[in-house]
């Protein structure tokens, strides 16, 4: 009775994606497994956290746990508990939440014996992501549900990629966690403040997105890099970069990535760098680790 959720990243586009541009993402190999029992309090517990929400509780947690239950397609649900292992760091753009979400909607499915699409596991944990984001894309929970390289469209339009080489990718966690409703909300106040010049900036978004697919369907590593260092330019300009985000892309760059970016809100979290090969993947991660941020390595594709 168990469910997985994968995490992500995004390779071109986040923010602008709230605003109807295309994205691309890519779902991890780690994420979050859940499991669920019969139990005589319905409740989520959460390792390595160390949290255990009963249904009903005044938490994030137990709100998002609520609000995939009482929207099941059976409710209301046998008592149930969910015990969940994630694997990813919460609060650094690898959509943890999304992740978690989507693992436990799967094991209360696999609970009560109904199976669904995962295009419907993607929309029903939409519920659980507005708990923690308020208004989130969608994207997040969408990869967490179908994994690969996709483009993505708010409101749920997903097309996979022909990805013609799985892309070599290592990620930089900088150990401050970012909250993605927040920096929403500052991209939101920029807009209002200059509207004009921010469509302008999600035009130029736009077109890297456009010219990445094609980086990504003709196996251009290369093109897909310069890419991701444009789109990481326009990011900081949003004000969404710090300090350890700049200290490690600049480092990956120096180790030989082809590009690197943030990834997923900004304001912390976690960073990307694309590498041609296992080697320069492992030059690239040391010179991460050096600055004394943990990096790991993860193909996708």
């Amino acid at each position: 009775m168990s469910g997985f959720g994968r995490g992500k990243v995004i390779l071109l586009g986040e923010h602008a994606v709230v605003y109807g541009v295309p994205a691309l993402a890519a779902g991890l190999d780690r994420g979050v497994i859940a499991e669920a029992r019969p139990a005589a309090v319905a409740a989520l517990a959460c390792a390595p956290w160390g949290t255990d929400d009963p249904l009903g509780a005044d938490t994030e947690l137990g709100r998002a746990f609520t609000a995939v239950v009482e929207a099941h397609p059976r409710a209301p649900l046998p008592s149930l508990r969910v015990e969940a292992d994630v694997a990813l760091p919460a609060g650094a753009g690898l959509g943890c939440s999304a992740a978690l979400g989507v693992a436990v909607v799967r094991a209360l499915d696999e609970a009560v014996g109904h199976e669904a699409t995962d295009a419907e596991v993607a929309e029903r944990s939409l519920a659980w992501e507005r708990v923690f984001h308020g208004n989130p894309s969608g994207l997040d929970n969408t990869m967490a549900a179908h994994g690969g390289v996709a483009c993505y469209v708010r409101g749920g339009r997903l097309e996979r990629l022909d990805v013609r080489r799985r892309l070599r990718l290592v990620v930089g966690d900088s150990g401050e966690p970012s909250s993605t409703r927040a920096m929403v909300e500052s991209v939101a106040r920029q807009r209002a403040r200059d509207e004009a010049r921010f469509d302008k900036t999600l035009a130029a978004i736009a077109a890297l997105v456009q010219n990445g697919r094609l980086a990504i369907e003709a196996g251009d590593t290369h093109a897909l890099g310069q890419l991701m260092d444009l789109n990481q330019h326009l990011l900081s300009a949003w004000m969404l970069s710090t300090t350890a985000l700049e200290d490690m892309i600049g480092a990956a760059r120096a180790a030989g990535a082809k590009g690197a970016k943030l990834t997923g809100a900004g304001g912390g979290g976690c960073m990307i760098a694309l590498v041609e090969s296992a080697e320069v993947g492992a030059r690239v991660a040391g010179a991460i680790a050096a600055l004394g941020f943990a990096a790991f390595e993860t193909e996708v594709g």
